[in-house]
Formats: structure tokens, sequence, C-alpha cells
């Protein structure tokens, strides 16, 4: 079984090769843009194919006899898709498309198509349950809806069984430091390692806080990059047993405020990070967090890294090392 990976340049996805890589799976990495991380490099076949080119793909999956896929896509942020709403539905939509049309020619068994939580907006009920209507509020999030109904289209016909993870915010790095999130802060905790490693010679932004929340700013779900990973091969491994297809949430079911991270970066730093009060940014919800329990009882997932503090280490961990190698 050769497994593909498309989007395998970018944070999530260059983790998920690791992750694969470790178990000692064929794997066959993809994106249609970007050099794959140097530890990587040599070590699992890459290509990059254009992104609306469905028979360079297909040609991948047919060299390669790739037969199940796990595909990430998207911006991965509700800020860059709000500023750039048309790039935002152009990625995550084209390339979607451009894998399935390939992915059915080519026969693959098997999808695993990573998800956002945004997809559901600002739900009522909290937790977040799998079954909550899909309502969301920014274009990443409308377009990762969008991509879970084409695959649902897609894959049911063509009998390629599906595995939809909602994945909640995703922060660290390989505690190997192999990989990790490159360029500048797209979410709290990278800006936050940032700042604290002095590559940011600025505050840390709070987007808000008065929120409803019990310290009036916005609560998340944070999930260490490497578990979001181990979630997707658990996923991929269910399918493999037979499973129908399914979705899932992949988090921790647990919620840390921008305040609770700001107090991880001190405990692991024993240095106060600076910080300034700005306004809400729009498309940001009070609170974020996981109703777990399917993905636990039916994938046997069990997280590793669910510890804010190691999360956060992580990150600055890879900051430093980045930092020294620049």
């Amino acid at each position: 079984m050769t497994i593909a990976v498309t989007g395998a340049t970018g944070y999530l996805g260059s983790h998920m090769v690791l992750a694969l890589y470790d178990r000692g799976e064929n794997v066959l990495a993809l994106d249609t843009k970007g050099v794959m991380p140097p530890w990587l490099m040599g070590r699992v076949p890459f290509a990059v194919v254009a992104s609306p080119d469905p028979d360079a793909w297909c040609r991948q999956f047919a060299e390669h006899q790739v037969d199940s896929i796990i595909h990430f896509v998207g911006s991965g942020t509700v800020p860059a898709s709000l500023i750039d709403p048309l790039s935002e539905y152009s990625d995550t939509l084209v390339s979607t498309l451009t894998m399935l049309r390939a992915a059915t020619r080519a026969k693959v068994s098997r999808l695993v198509f990573s998800s956002t939580a945004s997809v559901y907006g600002v739900p009522d009920r909290m937790p977040i349950r799998e079954e909550t209507p899909l309502s969301a509020i920014a274009p990443n999030g409308a377009a990762m809806a969008m991509g879970e109904r084409i695959v649902e289209d897609v894959c049911r016909p063509a009998a390629i069984s599906t595995a939809v993870l909602r994945y909640f915010n995703v922060a660290g790095a390989d505690p190997k430091l192999r990989a990790g999130e490159g360029g500048r802060p797209r979410h709290l905790i990278k800006a936050a390692a940032q700042i604290a490693t002095g590559i940011l010679d600025e505050p840390l932004k709070i987007y808000g806080d008065d929120y409803d929340t019990p310290d009036g700013t916005p609560i998340r779900d944070y999930i260490h990059v490497s578990d979001m990973a181990d979630a997707h091969a658990a996923a991929l491994d269910y399918l493999v047993r037979g499973g129908d297809s399914i979705t899932l949430n992949c988090g921790y079911g647990e919620g840390v405020s921008v305040y609770e991270v700001i107090e991880a970066v001190g405990r692991v730093t024993g240095k106060t990070l600076p910080t300034t009060v700005a306004p809400r940014r729009p498309g940001d919800p009070p609170q974020l967090i996981a109703d777990n329990a399917a993905i636990r009882t039916k994938l046997g997932w069990s997280p590793r890294y669910d510890d804010i503090d190691l999360i956060v280490r992580t990150a600055i961990d890879w900051e430093d090392q980045s930092r020294a190698a620049a």
C-alpha cells in the first residue's frame, strides 16, 4: 500500500508525512508548490504537480501504486480567508476537485480528508459534536464545508471509503524538531513563540478581551500537530480495516484561552510576554471546543501531547532552531 499525502510541504502535511514515515509506510508526498523539510528530503518520494492538472496527479498515483490518500488543502486560517476569499475557495476547491478526478481514474480505495472546525461557525452547544449543523462564518470554513460535500458526492458512487477529520487549533512542532511551522505567524502560539524567541520584536496582539468567556479572551481547543497527524493515520487504519465512511472531530475536548496560552509561555520561558489588546477580528467565535468522544471510541485514538506547556515548548524550540539555522 502506498499512501499519498497532498499538501505535503505545508505545516500539517509535512507532519503527516513524518508520522507515516515513522510507521514505516510507503509514502508519496505531493504538493502544488514548495519544498519538503530538509530532514525529509531523500527519505520519501516527492513531486510538485499542477493544481488544475488531474492527468499529472493520476500519473503520480499510478506510478507509485497509490491506494490511499490523505488530503490537506487551504490556508488553514480564518483571517487569511477573510482577506483573500477568492484564493481560499480556489486553493481548497480546485485542488480537491483535481485530486478527486485523479483518484477516481486511478481507482484509489480510501481517502482521509482533512477539514476544519471552522465549518461549524458559532455553534449553540459546547463542546461541539459532529452532528452540529454546519454554519461557517468565514470563507475558510465555508470552503471546507463545500469540500466535504464534494468528497461525499464523488466518493460514494466511486466506492472510495472516506474519513473526514475536522481538526481544531493545531499548534506546536515535531518533538524531534524535524519539521515545524514556517513563515510568519498565522496562529496565536506561533506568534507567541516568535516573540518569546526574539524573532519578532513586538507585543503579542490579543484580539478582543471582552468575549463572554471567564477571562474575556477567546477559548480554543489546541491540539499538537503530531497528535493531529496520528489521528489522521488512525482514521486511515480504520478505513483499511473496512470501516464505513465517517466524519470525526479532531481535538482534545479541552479549552484554553488566549491569556492561558500567554501564561503557558511564561511558565516555559520564565519570562513575561509583552502583550497589547487589539479590537476583535471578524470571524472569531468566543469558543471552539471539540466533543472528541467519537474519535476516541471509533478510532481508538489517544493523544500523546495533550499538554499546553508541551505544545508551547515544541513551538518555541522550533523557532530557536530556525533562528540558529538562518
